[in-house]
Order: C-alpha cells, then structure tokens, then sequence
C-alpha cells in the first residue's frame, strides 16, 4: 500500500508539475502576443519579425497622484446621440470625455503620434490650411510626425512648427486618375510603417489634405483602431450605405450586412493595428485589380468591409470628419476637423 501511495503522490506531483509548465508556455506566449507582429516576406522562405515601441500603451491608463476634476457619473451625460456600439467600443461625441484628464493620462506615456496626408496634383492647395489648422488643433503638445506624400515637393508650404513637432515631405508619383491616387494609399501607408514607424510611433492617423481643424482632436481619439462615422450616411439605414455590393469584389458587403459607414479620408489607431489594415485592405485591392475589378469607392471600400469584420476599438463621431457643405445637425455640437468647399471637376485629373 505504501509503495502504490508513494506511485500515485508522484503521479500527481509530475502532473501538477506539467500543467505549471504549460501554463508558464501559454502565459509566455500571450505575452510575446502584445510585444510583437509577425509578418511574412514573402520573398523565398524568409520570415522576419515587426517589433512595434511600447507594446501594451492603449491598455492601461495611469492618471496622476492627486489631480482634480470634475466627478464623473453613469446616468447623466448624453442622451441624445449612442455613446457605445454593440461591441462596446466608445462613439466619441463632445461631452463624453473629460480633455484635461486624457491629457493628464496620455501625456505621461510621451507617446508619439504620426499622420499622414497625400497632397498629389492640385490637392497640393488645400496643404497649407491643413497643416496650419493642425498645429492649434490636433494633438496640442504632443509629439507629433506629419507625413506629407505628394508629386509637387517644392510646393510644399513653409508651416512654422511647435517644439516635438516635425513635417517630412515624401515625393511620389502622379497620376491621370484620381482613383489611382486613392488605391496607392494603403500601400504606401503600409511600407511607411514598416520602414520608418515601427520604432518610432505609437499611433498613426491617416487624413485627407482637402480638410481642416476648427477644434480639439487630441487623446479622446487614441485607441486599437480607430475609425471615423462618415457625415453623410450616419442617420440612413445600412441599406442605402455606398458599400461595394458586387461578391466579386474583395470588399463586398453583401445586404442586410455592415455596421456603419466609415470615413476613408481620417482613420488610424495604433501602428501595429493600421499596419495590419493597410496591409490586408492593399492586397484585397491588388488581388481584385487583377481581375480587372475595382471597388465602388476603391480603399474606401476595402476600409469598411475591413472595419465590418475587425470591429474598432474606438469610433468617433462626425465631428472629426463633418463636411462644409453641409449644416450643422443639432447633435453634433462642435466640429473638429472638416472636408473644405471644393469643385472636383477643377482638381482631379479626370
């Protein structure tokens, strides 16, 4: 009897020792999860790893010893607008943030943040309100790297900058169709990342330069990946939403399918999040394009039904993206930043 006891308090240490063991693997496994994206090059056998900076930064939010502000509550605030989506991300709308607590929280993280805007052909002229816009509105003493990708380098506006705040000019090729300036965006955002941002920012937000800032975007907009509700579609039913509706195509939505409709000239979120976005919504695009198919709003397209299957972490409202033809709705307190005036027929190239 002894001898069997002895075999079973054996049995059972082993056992327990094992199960520690795998825990330990799965624990450390998880772990690496956060700390690094692996992509695949797909050139040969080669595989190499894409380590971003600050693994972890959108997940805990430490605020400062001490600091006053007003008490927030759970059943007064908003009532007209929805505030959460089924998934339980946030819709960011003006009175559902606290701005000085966010920056009190995000501040001490010394996060970088890097946008980007195309300014090819004529859009070379909306440059210069956007960027001056910019530096009173959008991320006001934060470090911030602006990314100007455009055919007409020494058109570029001298803009007088705030300190941690820089503007790089990268030259890229012109077009004869403006659809092809938009398709070539989720490529070129996706080398960038993987070339200059990945030890170098935090989070990435993609912009159109025919826009400018009239109030706050700042720490309220930071999430996983974050997109923008389109001005034009947010009161319609998902039925007359513009999304690509032929199955042949990479982003079709089919009907009775989609959430909202989402803004391709302003999304981002963390880098290694927008990476993965821009480097799936490019081959979508490529893979259709070689089947001579092109989406109705080309990365646009590929953007919501990209957003319909990875649900984002945060949405904000229309005030980041409103549109200047149009009145101002009364849930919509403030604009934040907006699409300018224009006259297609006189800037695009067809």
């Amino acid at each position: 009897m002894a001898v069997l006891h002895t075999k079973a308090v054996t049995v059972i240490l082993s056992v327990t020792v094992l199960l520690g063991l795998l825990y330990l693997s799965q624990y450390y496994r998880v772990s690496l999860s956060f700390e690094e994206k692996w992509k695949t090059v797909e050139a040969g056998s080669a595989v190499e790893t894409t380590t971003f900076s600050q693994p972890g930064i959108d997940l805990h939010l430490e605020s400062p010893e001490h600091l006053k502000y007003n008490q927030p509550s759970i059943v007064h605030g908003r009532t007209d607008v929805v505030t959460v989506t089924p998934w339980l991300a946030p819709v960011v709308w003006e009175g559902t943030f606290n701005p000085f607590l966010l920056d009190s929280i995000y501040k001490r993280k010394n996060i970088t943040i890097a946008a980007t805007v195309f300014a090819v052909g004529k859009y070379i002229m909306f440059l210069k309100d956007f960027l001056q816009t910019s530096e009173e509105h959008f991320f006001v003493g934060f470090r911030v790297d602006f990314y100007v990708f455009t055919d007409r380098p020494n058109e570029v506006p001298k803009v007088n900058m705030a300190a941690g705040r820089m503007l790089t000019v990268r030259s890229v090729p012109s077009s004869n169709r403006w659809q092809e300036i938009s398709a070539r965006r989720m490529e070129i955002i996706q080398n960038l990342i993987e070339k200059k941002l990945q030890n170098r920012a935090d989070y990435i937000f993609c912009l159109d330069v025919d826009s400018k800032f009239h109030g706050r975007w700042g720490a309220e907009s930071l999430g996983g990946l974050v997109a923008v509700i389109h001005p034009g579609y947010y009161r319609d039913d998902r039925s007359r939403f513009p999304y690509e509706r032929s199955p042949a195509s990479n982003a079709y939505v089919a009907p009775g399918e989609g959430d909202f409709y989402y803004c391709g000239g302003a999304f981002g979120g963390l880098v290694e999040e927008v990476h993965l976005l821009a480097k799936t919504c490019r081959k979508n695009f490529e893979d259709d394009a070689k089947r001579g198919i092109e989406a109705a709003w080309q990365e646009e397209s590929h953007l919501n039904r990209y957003m319909w299957i990875n649900k984002p972490s945060k949405v904000l409202s229309p005030e980041y993206l409103w549109q200047d033809f149009k009145p101002k709705n009364p849930e919509v307190q403030i604009i934040r930043f907006s699409g300018v005036i224009k006259n297609y027929a006189n800037i695009r190239p067809n």
